[in-house]
């Protein structure tokens, strides 16, 4: 095993061993960062396009608390409480929530805006889960986060490229 292979390891079983999982998907679309960010942070619009996050109460502004009702690929429902830790115009936007425990399950949302040409972005949408309840939670964690995030993905594709053009 050469070093870089024994770094990807070494790193694969820390994530096991810390209780680390992160979902990443992506997708491209014909629009201007500005007006993705639009879309992405007009929250009141979530219950007309959005089949995952089906609404978020609150403002997308650094250290706000926000009220999130999910709905997963798998039908289930949930809602949580994150709190906005970044908000960086037409390029970046976090938040982070954790279970009633800390230390059990927290998970931190990223939504990433990637300009790639003219009016054409990479949206990346991921979320890294840690706790210990994370290794608990196992491959349906992984199987229904992916599937939620594509919907919204796709969806969300649709939204900013009809609203825009």
């Amino acid at each position: 095993m050469g070093y870089n292979e024994w770094i990807k390891f070494k790193q694969l079983h820390q994530h096991r061993e810390y209780g680390l999982k992160e979902i990443r998907t992506e997708i491209d679309i014909k629009a201007s960062p500005e007006k993705t960010w639009e879309v992405l942070t007009d929250f009141n619009s979530f219950p007309k396009w959005n089949p995952f996050i089906r609404q978020i109460c609150g403002t997308p502004k650094v250290g706000s608390n926000l009220q999130i009702h999910l709905h997963t690929s798998s039908g289930r429902s949930r809602t949580y409480r994150p709190t906005v830790t970044k908000v960086e115009p037409h390029l970046e936007l976090r938040w982070y929530g954790k279970f009633f425990i800390p230390g059990m399950f927290n998970g931190e949302r990223i939504f990433t805006i990637e300009p790639l040409k003219a009016n054409h972005v990479r949206f990346v949408h991921m979320e890294i889960f840690t706790g210990f309840a994370v290794a608990l939670a196992g491959n349906r964690l992984d199987k229904d986060m992916c599937q939620s995030f594509a919907m919204m993905n796709n969806a969300f594709k649709e939204r900013v490229e009809q609203t825009f053009t």
